[in-house]
């Protein structure tokens, strides 16, 4: 088979619309348009919320809250989340996404209290509540803040 030899599959390549070419081609005289009126123009596209200079929606509806651009995305791991570790093995940042538990790291990982850890784990983290920390201790595992 060469180059030259190649076509495409009947069917796959659909001629375009010719517009305004006739009457007998059904997309004659106004090319589907309809009659007059903004769309009917040329460059008569109106971006995508406007209202026809009716207040927008976006506009009406009142604001609330604040959002702060500069806060800190901190992924939270409870303690029970550990369990799927083996003993004496080292959790961190890779070892938390590769598991599945996070998505990432953002803009670090706290390690909060909530569950049960029987298992003696070495977790490095950036922050650690101190029930959490307890926890990891009373286990016989080490808490490291990274």
């Amino acid at each position: 088979m060469k180059l030259n030899d190649l076509t495409a599959v009947p069917g796959s390549r659909k001629a375009p619309k010719r517009l305004g070419r006739g009457i007998g081609s059904g997309q004659g005289k106004t090319a589907g348009k309809g009659h007059k009126g903004q769309k009917a123009r040329s460059g008569g596209s109106i971006r995508p919320g406007f209202e026809g200079g009716q207040m927008p929606l976006q506009r009406r509806i009142p604001k609330r809250g604040f959002v702060n651009i500069f806060a800190k995305e901190i992924q939270t791991v409870n303690i029970g989340a550990l369990e799927k570790f083996e003993n004496g093995a080292a959790v961190d940042t890779k070892a938390l996404t590769d598991a599945g538990i996070v998505k990432g790291s953002g803009d670090g990982i706290k390690i909060l209290g909530n569950g049960k850890l029987t298992k003696q784990l070495t977790v490095k983290a950036n922050a650690f509540s101190a029930s959490a920390k307890e926890k990891i201790e009373a286990a016989g595992g080490k808490a490291e803040v990274i």
